[in-house]
């Protein structure tokens, strides 16, 4: 049905029925997002949004089947860049597929201006490099950042130094939970923390502003 759906919205579909299935497609075609229903048979959904973001940043939204927050809460700190719960409005989740599709778009088109343009950041003992989407640290090792991870990391090094709230971080990323789940954005913050911070339980760089929201202090003080 959902497939269906999708198709007469012109989306090209791929369907696949377990966690094998869907490894075996994605050996044969890269999908510009996958919809992950979070109980495939086969393998915990779960396990699926962990290793494939370990290889890869292809876009996820994932489905879940209770009203519960700490699967969706597990699956953000896993890298997914989205969620609705079953039985989901498919209206919406075609809303949610073309929004992170077009943040998606918007992370690889380059610039119209013949200029040079910086594409690599660098704040503490962490390279940033905003075309490839990855963190590299001094010594060489790559980290994939998620296109939700790379909008909230950019915003802050776009204002560095300057407040940012929660409220504005949340249009940035474009990460608004359908059910005002708002401490979404905290979930996104610690997970950038861990890629980026030498300590992530004493954060240096992404500071939190108590009641307001958080600054990025590139120097680390």
């Amino acid at each position: 049905m959902v497939g269906d759906y999708l198709r007469m919205h012109g989306f090209e579909v791929s369907l696949c029925d377990g966690g094998r299935a869907l490894r075996r497609r994605l050996a044969e075609v890269t999908p510009d997002l996958i919809v992950l229903d979070l109980n495939m048979p086969e393998e915990d959904g779960l396990s699926i949004v962990r290793d494939l973001k370990s290889r890869s940043s292809v876009p996820i939204i994932m489905l879940t089947a209770t009203a519960s927050p700490i699967d969706r809460v597990v699956g953000l700190e896993l890298g997914a860049d989205d969620y609705l719960p079953k039985p989901c409005e498919l209206r919406e989740l075609v809303a949610r597929i073309r929004s992170v599709m077009r943040r998606t778009a918007q992370g690889r088109t380059a610039p119209s201006e013949p200029v040079a343009c910086e594409t690599v950041f660098r704040f503490g003992r962490v390279i940033v490099d905003t075309e490839t989407l990855r963190l590299r640290d001094e010594a060489g090792t790559a980290q994939i950042l998620t296109r939700s991870e790379y909008a909230l990391l950019k915003a802050f090094l776009d204002n560095p130094k300057r407040v940012l709230t929660r409220e504005r971080l949340l249009e940035i990323a474009d990460a608004r939970d359908p059910e005002a789940f708002d401490r979404a954005i905290d979930v996104r913050i610690n997970r950038i923390r861990k890629k980026v911070e030498p300590d992530p339980a004493n954060p240096r760089f992404i500071k939190t502003v108590r009641g307001i929201g958080y600054v990025f202090r590139p120097d680390g003080d």
